[in-house]
């Protein structure tokens, strides 16, 4: 059972995101599938940090992205990003330390962020992608 489903409206029509934000989509869906199936500690420590070791990469990418093409919200988006950061990071500290976490919320709290942030700030993000003549990635 897939937690994120992969909507055509996430595709910023620049290929290499593309990519990444499907990779991403399929490594929340993994964690949540192994959550269901009862994953060890660890392997939820190692599917976080797969997580956010590509997050981190793909926002570092999209920040590039938006300076380059002097984005009008970068400063908005780049703190959406940066929340999400923290959060995964205090998630992943949490999990690792063997502090008590709740699967479902975690789930959830993955599903709804990169949902969210796909459809409003990504969304707009494509949208000025679309301007630029040839987006640079």
């Amino acid at each position: 059972m897939s937690l994120v489903e992969w909507k055509d409206e996430f595709n910023l029509g620049i290929e290499e995101v593309d990519i990444e934000h499907r990779n991403l989509v399929a490594l929340i869906n993994a964690l949540h599938e192994a959550m269901l199936a009862g994953a060890s500690r660890a392997d939820i420590v190692e599917g976080i940090t797969q997580i956010y070791t590509l997050v981190s990469t793909h926002f570092d990418r999209e920040e590039a992205f938006m300076r380059e093409t002097r984005y009008m919200a970068y400063a908005e988006h780049k703190e959406d990003h940066e929340v999400l950061l923290d959060d995964l990071r205090e998630i992943l500290d949490q999990v690792r330390s063997g502090g008590r976490y709740a699967e479902e919320r975690l789930s959830d709290d993955l599903q709804y962020w990169f949902s969210e942030h796909f459809r409003t700030h990504d969304a707009r993000l494509h949208q000025h992608a679309q301007c630029e003549e040839r987006p640079r990635w």
